[in-house]
């Protein structure tokens, strides 16, 4: 004799159904369940009769990025707040994402809070997308009964992160985008352009300037090997970027080399300073014990270095230390940020005043950024003018001595 599966047997998705309840009227849902079997069956059981049940649609999408559960977390705050129940809210802005896979999630995590289970633990089952900072302060607002404040200090926290990621990466990324246009630009005229103008200075019979020596013997050997430079490059920038996300030792050497680049080591170190303030200040502010707090602080600040000086700090203050003078003795922290620890611990108001410290270098980055762009600007215009330029006067100087080749 047959038996049906079980319950965990079988995979649930979303279906929609529409129907009529007792009275006549036609209503309409979702459901999860394993099948359009028992869809039916439990609507039945409510009283609806079933006239069409088909399954949702889940699959595809864009992947859910940051800024997708930033956007979650301010509707969801914003419901809360204004007194919406929070499975009604998470319906509600399930609804209203026009990206499956986030429809998908707040489904998932919308079944575990209705079945009883705490909305802290249903998002500890998704850590891709809500880290350990994420949780703790969602677990600190269920267990003191301020879920919406604190979701509200959470999303204007995670506005800021985002906010300030976006600023480092603009600035980041013009002069890559330059260099990166130049050698493409350098490596059309090595290919095409050089070999033309080789062909005409071989009928000239004289000999010829080091400078257009130099750039047809470059030429040659893109012309030959164009595939092997390509190749070496393209493999080597991903191997490269493969290590500095996999290799913990990688990691740890290319966020210190970070800190010491000139100019944007600066930007980059202003901007940890500003996220690890920020997050402290934010864990502080929900109640979370300093000792506790620090566990998400350091990887929060996204730098292997401040990961260590937060680690040294944790223990330091487990042990009985002040947080000021756990924060000097790593070295890693500006005058600025010690004094305002220092000032927060004495008067008891440490999450406003590293909060303040926060805000000071999130300006502090915005000016940087605003700065650094007036100034690459003239520079990356002398620096493409004298590559293209040079390349072009080498290969003229040739025919600037025609003359007394004539």
């Amino acid at each position: 004799m047959a038996t049906l599966a079980t319950p965990k047997n079988l995979q649930e998705v979303v279906y929609e159904w529409e129907g009529k309840d007792r009275n006549g009227k036609i209503v309409r849902g979702e459901m999860r369940a394993g099948g359009e079997a028992m869809v039916s069956a439990s609507l039945r059981r409510q009283g609806v009769m079933v006239t069409k049940v088909k399954k949702r649609r889940i699959s595809g999408g864009k992947s859910i990025k940051p800024k997708d559960i930033s956007i979650f977390t301010r509707q969801l705050a914003t419901m809360m707040r204004a007194g919406v129940p929070l499975l009604q809210a998470f319906d509600i802005v399930s609804r209203g994402s026009t990206n499956p896979r986030v429809t998908k999630l707040l489904n998932d995590i919308r079944t575990d809070v209705e079945t009883g289970t705490s909305l802290s633990t249903a998002f500890r089952k998704h850590p891709l997308y809500f880290d350990a900072l994420y949780c703790n302060l969602v677990e600190a607002g269920e267990a003191a009964g301020i879920l919406e404040t604190l979701l509200d200090r959470l999303a204007t926290y995670q506005e800021k992160t985002l906010a300030i990621k976006a600023k480092i990466k603009s600035a980041l990324m013009y002069p890559v985008a330059v260099l990166v246009v130049a050698f493409v630009v350098v490596a059309v005229i090595m290919i095409f352009v050089i070999p033309a103008f080789k062909q005409v200075f071989t009928s000239f019979g004289a000999e010829l300037p080091a400078p257009t020596l130099f750039v047809m013997n470059l030429s040659e050997i893109f012309v030959k090997y164009w595939w092997l430079i390509f190749g070496s490059i393209g493999g080597g920038l991903y191997f490269f970027f493969q290590s500095w996300k996999r290799s913990e030792k990688m990691q740890k050497t290319m966020d210190r080399l970070l800190l010491r680049i000139p100019v944007f080591g600066d930007l980059i170190y202003k901007s940890t300073v500003a996220r690890w303030t920020r997050t402290l200040s934010t864990m502080f502010a929900a109640g979370v014990p300093l000792v506790e707090a620090l566990d998400s602080v350091g990887g929060a600040s996204g730098n292997a270095v401040f990961v260590e000086a937060t680690e040294q700090i944790q223990k330091d203050v487990a042990t009985g230390s002040s947080l000021t003078t756990s924060m000097q003795s790593t070295g890693v922290f500006p005058v600025m940020v010690l004094q305002m620890s220092a000032i927060g611990e004495e008067s008891g108001s440490l999450d406003h005043m590293l909060g303040k410290a926060a805000d000071f270098y999130e300006d502090e980055v915005d000016e940087m950024v605003k700065g650094l762009s007036s100034l690459l600007e003239p520079i990356i215009i002398v620096f493409l003018g004298g590559l293209i330029g040079g390349i072009v006067v080498s290969m003229y100087l040739p025919i600037f001595k025609l003359g007394q080749v004539v």
